[in-house]
């Protein structure tokens, strides 16, 4: 039986000591070795001598790469996919926004499995924790983007991400079928929920020094969501845990811990 291990992490851009954290996100990575990554808060410049996230880490540990960027003057803030195996086509969608939000973007690539086309999607939405209408908006326009990407027959898409919300705010429960939102009602299988250890998952958490200076809620925020398994199955997690919640070297790979997921290919 084919499996797919997903895996997603926001990289903190650029803050803290970069160059230490990039050798210990190199070092997680290549540890976990999973087969389709998404990365949010990636930096991609070509200009001074500002490093290029996204290739760099891609590059490091010999993976393919797509880039949708969200923002930024001068240099490209947004979201990656690395691959172990090829990309095809690929996409960048625009979410909602509201006066004063941050831009955000929802990335989609055609990922070449040896045993068929993944589609695979990336985002981060919203930060602010009284932003759950925008995050509410945003998450309506995902599914509407993968409803018109992704045809029941195909394999079923993967999506993943920080989503700046708590497991029992609207905009989770919406994806996870729990809830309706715009007069819609969908099904994500939440991969940690449903696959995971049965603890809080937490991924934003005091016990990283990165994090802890925020004094914000310890919680959930980072999530790899599947749409529900077809008849075959396929896309059914697992096995799910969180990670890169370890210090390399004594450095944190990032103010985020990760998610990780065996999923049925």
């Amino acid at each position: 039986m084919p499996e797919i291990r997903a895996l997603t992490l926001n990289i903190w851009n650029r803050s803290g000591p970069w160059d230490e954290r990039f050798e210990a996100i190199k070092t997680t990575l290549a540890r976990l070795a999973a087969d389709v990554i998404g990365l949010q808060e990636v930096i991609v410049t070509e200009q001074g001598d500002l490093l290029d996230q996204g290739k760099a880490i891609s590059e490091s540990l010999g993976y393919h790469f797509a880039f949708g960027s969200s923002h930024g003057e001068g240099y490209s803030f947004g979201n990656a996919i690395l691959s172990r195996w090829p990309i095809g086509r690929h996409q960048v969608f625009r979410l909602p926004e509201r006066d004063g939000t941050e831009p955000r973007t929802l990335l989609f690539a055609e990922v070449l499995a040896p045993f068929g086309k993944i589609p695979f999607f990336v985002t981060h939405l919203s930060w602010r924790l009284h932003e759950g209408h925008v995050r509410q908006a945003q998450v309506i326009a995902i599914v509407d983007h993968i409803a018109a990407l992704c045809p029941a027959h195909g394999f079923p898409p993967i999506l993943v991400g920080d989503f700046n919300a708590e497991p029992e705010s609207d905009e989770i429960r919406f994806l996870r079928g729990h809830t309706s939102l715009g007069r819609k009602s969908v099904y994500f299988a939440d991969a940690f929920r449903v696959a995971g250890d049965g603890s809080p998952g937490v991924t934003f958490s005091k016990r990283n020094p990165f994090a802890e200076n925020l004094r914000e809620p310890e919680r959930r925020i980072d999530y790899i969501f599947v749409r529900e398994p077809d008849d075959q199955h396929r896309g059914e997690p697992l096995e799910a845990r969180v990670c890169c919640d370890e210090p390399v070297d004594g450095v944190f790979p990032s103010d985020h811990f990760g998610v990780i997921a065996t999923l049925r290919g």
